[in-house]
């Protein structure tokens, strides 16, 4: 199993006392799976999508990437485990602005270590349709073009995870509907397990299967 939750709830103290985030939420994905977490804003997508990721830890439930139980591992261990296995995108692309194209998607094999990072990031580049781009700067890119450089660096180690949030929400339709066929071809490339949230229904309905949340609980599910 890539990907496994089970009764996980997430509260944290608020003015008023604890606040329940998120609970009971289950769900189990397959290699190259993919599923779509849907609903309000304030029902806790981006909460739950940071505990799948190991990025914050639940107050109960358990979480397990690629057979790995996350509440056994210190902070440090996780963070070897996402580096290794995970990939993300973020709506805000997260971009570091003083490196050119290149140089942002090379980091995750820098941080592995490996002796071939410019090489692949390159590779990875010229499959967004970026190659000619790699030295401009994220500043010297559209919107569109710096979403291609984050999809580039979030595949470029080959993840057997990747969480994405929001990833065409800062893009106009036309961007986003080319952004999710560009998603969804590296997905099924990479037999990569995809996680998404999104606000856009035909986005969403690309994925294999829906989890939607209505304050905090799973409010439907489907595939």
């Amino acid at each position: 199993m890539a990907l496994a939750a089970s009764e996980v709830s997430k509260t944290v103290a608020g003015p008023a006392g604890a606040l329940t985030i998120l609970e009971g939420v289950g769900l189990e994905l397959a290699r190259g799976d993919s599923l779509a977490i849907t609903g309000e804003s304030g029902s806790g997508k981006t909460t739950l999508l940071g505990l799948l990721a190991g990025l914050d830890q639940p107050t109960t439930g358990s979480i397990s990437l690629a057979g790995t139980r996350l509440d056994t591992l210190g902070e440090e261990e996780r963070a070897r485990l996402r580096r290794r296995l995970v990939g993300f995108v973020f709506q805000s692309f997260h971009l570091l602005p003083a490196l050119d194209a290149e140089e942002n998607v090379m980091l995750p094999l820098e941080l592995e270590g490996r002796g071939d990072a410019r090489q692949r990031a390159a590779a990875a580049l010229d499959r967004v349709g970026l190659g000619a781009r790699r030295r401009h700067y994220p500043h010297q890119l559209s919107g569109g073009e710096q979403q291609r450089v984050a999809l580039a660096r979030a595949f470029v180690h080959e993840p057997e995870i990747l969480f994405a949030d929001e990833p065409t929400g800062n893009l106009d339709q036309r961007t986003g509907a080319g952004i999710g066929d560009l998603l969804f071809e590296l997905n099924r490339e990479h037999a990569t397990t995809l996680v998404l949230v999104t606000h856009d229904p035909a986005l969403a309905a690309r994925c294999a299967r829906r989890l939607a949340l209505r304050a905090g609980r799973v409010d439907g599910a489907r595939g």
